[in-house]
């Protein structure tokens, strides 16, 4: 690849188009999703950003690509060889490696419920507070791993049971809308990732907040903004989705309500509420995080100009190294395996961690990026770059000679 040559936005987040046709949910997808140019030639890449406060007079600066490997390929693209080297580990996997793990993770956490709630009805601060951790806990790993695999099928071959568990997910266990979640995750955010004004991570940034606030404060209102959320995504949908929707959100809402109130003895529909808000806010504030740290800051394009699909995500999706705390309640696939999903949304966390290995050495291999940084390093870049990640349009990137 030559030079890269970004070109910086004039105002707002400019480039906003139409929405592009929607791609397929199941991201085996087909191969014609996954079509490359071939022949590219391959190394350094090289990014030019005007503008970039940093880089004075529109200077060059390289993103490494890594490894030592090889030359043009031949016969198939680059996404199509490292799909068959996927697939092939995929179909070689047992049923538990492929989901069995992770929906055993989903049912501990469910099991984790009863004693939480029984916990709640201590008078001891010691019992009370287990009991709390523990909820917030259970909620963490049912709400954002379980939905999130759940809104890519992830959980079951089967398309109707595949339905049944998204709906289940996303909408009682995460109080939102099940079409409005799919469409925004899997039909714009996987489909057009960090394409400016479909999938780039701008529905996260709130420029009005400083950024001690966003960062840190902010997020605790998660559980209270959500439904709400919902309830505006319900617009031009048919009648039955919107009363499911709002039927199931207050079912999950209502259940946890009952359950503090009959079975933990809160005495006072206040307390019940305020404990239900801190449990479900416990692990907003690294949620928000890691849906930014892992894609704003890293190359944008144009909806007019985007690269191939494989260049396009090698570029624009960071991992964040292994941490015991977010695997578990996030998963593999939103924290140390990101690019992995990107590349193959259709995968299960733990499918995504067994994958990684083979994954990373194509990438290298073929001089593509694999970006990796820990989590607090990405916490303290935003901290000190909020004004210019978070509130300022981002520049756009070209990588000449691909797109």
């Amino acid at each position: 690849m030559g030079a890269a040559a970004t070109k910086k936005q004039k105002g707002g987040c400019g480039g906003r188009s139409a929405p592009a046709a929607c791609l397929r949910t199941r991201v085996c997808f087909s191969l014609e999703e996954w079509r490359e140019g071939r022949g590219e030639s391959r190394g350094e890449m090289l990014v030019r950003r005007k503008g970039d406060p940093e880089l004075s007079g529109g200077a060059e600066m390289k993103i490494k690509a890594g490894g030592t490997g090889g030359g043009e390929l031949e016969k198939e693209t680059l996404m199509m060889e490292l799909n068959k080297l996927v697939q092939k580990m995929v179909k070689e996997s047992s049923w538990w490696e492929r989901r069995g793990l992770d929906c055993s993770i989903l049912a501990a956490a469910f099991l984790c419920l009863p004693p939480a709630f029984l916990l709640l009805s201590s008078s001891h601060v010691v019992w009370f507070s287990v009991g709390m951790l523990l909820m917030a806990v259970a909620h963490g790993v049912i709400a954002f791993k379980g939905t999130h695999l759940a809104s890519h099928g992830a959980l079951s071959e089967s398309p109707a049971w595949g339905q049944f568990w998204a709906v289940f997910f996303i909408e009682v266990c995460g109080s939102f809308s099940a079409p409005a979640g799919i469409q925004g995750h899997i039909k714009m955010h996987h489909a057009h990732t960090n394409v400016i004004g479909l999938g780039d991570s701008s529905v996260w940034k709130v420029p009005f907040l400083p950024r001690t606030v966003y960062l840190f404060f902010a997020p605790l209102a998660v559980p209270v903004i959500t439904p709400l959320v919902a309830l505006g995504h319900l617009k031009g949908l048919s009648l039955a989705h919107v009363v499911r929707t709002v039927l199931m959100v207050a079912l999950g809402l209502y259940s946890q309500y009952w359950l503090l109130i009959h079975v933990s003895g809160f005495e006072s529909p206040l307390s019940a509420l305020l404990c239900m808000l801190v449990c479900r806010a416990m692990f907003s504030v690294p949620y928000i995080h890691i849906n930014i740290f892992q894609h704003i800051g890293l190359p944008m394009f144009s909806p007019t100009r985007r690269p191939k699909r494989i260049y396009q995500m090698t570029h624009g999706v960071l991992n964040l190294r292994r941490n015991p705390l977010l695997d578990w309640i996030f998963g593999h696939s939103l924290i140390n395996c990101h690019v992995e999903h990107h590349l193959f949304p259709f995968l299960s966390d733990n499918m995504c961690l067994k994958v990684k290995p083979v994954v990373s050495k194509y990438l290298l291999d073929k001089k593509l990026p694999y970006q990796e940084d820990s989590y607090f390093s990405r916490l303290g870049l935003f901290f000190h770059k909020y004004q210019e990640l978070m509130v300022f349009a981002p520049p756009i990137t070209e990588l000449v000679g691909v797109q």
